[in-house]
């Protein structure tokens, strides 16, 4: 049932960005579009920047199931994308209300998750210190990010194929030499 109330909340948020900025909805405003009382808003989360927040994160989570190999990174990166763009309402609307390091906040470790399964898989049968790994993962990742969040203050222009596609020809083979310059 939590989950189900939660959805429903996260539903109502989405419906009231349509119609006004973000910095303009209330507790009151999601609790009566919903139908539930603002405690049980309470009950789910503390505030709307934790709402927001567990939306952004459940959104790309849903974006990344099972993309986490050498093959589909690029197709999990491109799903990043398009749940973005799907939402772009909600997306726009908390990129113009909350601090470019807040969105970095929400998508930096769902992208170092999906690379680290990447880097995991290319490492296979190498000796290379996790750190080594995370490192290797984190560069990447500011990459991806930084390319996200410009392609949404650029009001998601761009075709997001075409940017991944940009980036996997950038970054192609990069993940094993730099594992190979890392390998003990």
């Amino acid at each position: 049932m939590s989950q189900v109330t939660k959805r429903a909340i996260e539903q109502s948020l989405k419906n009231l960005l349509l119609k006004k900025p973000l910095t303009k909805i209330t507790i009151n405003d999601l609790a009566e579009d919903c139908g539930i009382n603002r405690m049980t808003f309470y009950y789910h989360f503390k505030d709307i920047y934790d709402l927001v927040e567990w939306v952004c994160l459940e959104d790309a989570r849903r974006a990344l199931e099972e993309k986490k190999t050498y093959d589909t990174w690029q197709q999990g990166f491109v799903q990043i994308f398009e749940a973005v763009r799907e939402n772009k309402p909600f997306v726009m609307n908390v990129y113009r209300c909350v601090h470019r390091e807040q969105l970095e906040k929400y998508l930096k470790p769902l992208v170092d998750n999906l690379l680290l399964g990447v880097i995991n898989e290319e490492a296979a049968g190498m000796t290379v210190r996790d750190e080594d790994k995370a490192f290797i993962a984190q560069v990447y990742s500011y990459a991806f990010v930084g390319l996200m969040l410009d392609w949404i203050r650029d009001d998601m222009r761009e075709n997001p194929e075409t940017l991944v596609n940009r980036l996997a020809t950038v970054i192609r083979g990069g993940v094993a030499q730099a594992l190979e310059r890392f390998r003990l």
